[in-house]
């Protein structure tokens, strides 16, 4: 494997490849699942994921909980295609390399113009990362 690339383990189960754009592909690989618990999302964390101190670095962290918020508003607005607004995070503990992350959020309030939504990054028990966020529907769906 080239330059410190490590290989993703097989998901958890009930995890599939999330298919996403070109930035978020890039950067994973993602997966989610829509367990008895809602919707889903994972990442292993890799060593290209961290920071010079050994965590998983916040612009990764934002990254991941963008996606899952934005799958949150996806999912409330009969799949119509959303741009972020506003995104607040609160990061809380830290990931490593090596960890499995997983995400998930849920839309809190819906206007005719905008959406907003919360959601939490956890491993186990443990709180990564909180967030908020409002996104605005665009007139066009997405697959």
């Amino acid at each position: 494997m080239a330059d410190g690339a490590q290989a993703v383990p097989p998901p958890p189960e009930g995890f599939e490849p999330s298919a996403r754009g070109p930035y978020t592909t890039h950067n994973g690989p993602m997966f989610h699942r829509n367990g008895p618990d809602g919707f889903q999302h994972a990442f292993f964390v890799l060593p290209r994921h961290c920071n010079s101190m050994g965590i998983t670095h916040g612009g990764m962290l934002a990254t991941f909980m963008d996606g899952v918020l934005a799958r949150a508003v996806h999912g409330a607005t009969g799949g119509k295609a959303a741009v972020t607004v506003h995104l607040s995070l609160d990061y809380l503990s830290a990931g490593r390399a090596g960890e499995w992350l997983f995400g998930e959020g849920q839309v809190t309030r819906q206007t005719r113009d905008l959406v907003f939504v919360e959601g939490r990054i956890f491993l186990g028990d443990r709180d990564i990362v909180r967030a908020t966020a409002i996104f605005k529907p665009m007139r066009r769906k997405i697959d």
